[in-house]
């Protein structure tokens, strides 16, 4: 212990080497373009299927997922902007409340997933295929 790196209280000391994330967890590419007039920032952990109505891309393929980034960070569109984003699934439970309040369930519930996407389409929500 006399020879262990000593660091502030509430201080981080790394390991030697990349830290890795959501390695061994499956993954979706999907291309989003901002169709609206402001910026949007998407947080690390919000539901990506809820996020803002004038993000377009294939809703469908994001639902139950979130940003495959570090816990606290974001990605930031600025209007016209289109930019590839990788998604992951929601771990533990899957239940997702609140956001938009389009899902406010277990997002693993695949009779649901049609219904919601629709409700999303019919509230003004931006969607496109993948190709």
């Amino acid at each position: 212990m006399a020879d262990s790196p000593k660091a502030p209280v509430g201080g981080y000391i790394f390991a030697d080497g990349p830290i890795t994330f959501n390695e061994s967890r499956p993954s979706v590419s999907l291309k989003v373009r901002n169709t609206g007039d402001r910026p949007v920032q998407v947080g690390s952990h919000f539901h990506f299927f809820e996020v803002n109505r004038a993000l377009e891309f294939d809703r469908a393929a994001a639902y139950g997922m979130r940003l495959n980034i570090p816990s606290t960070t974001a990605i930031r569109f600025e209007p016209g902007d289109e930019k590839t984003v990788s998604l992951v699934p929601f771990g533990g439970l899957c239940n997702v409340y609140g956001f938009n309040n389009l899902v406010d369930s277990w997002a693993g519930d695949s009779h649901a997933k049609p219904l919601n996407v629709a409700k999303a389409l019919a509230l003004g929500f931006k969607n496109a295929k993948s190709v």
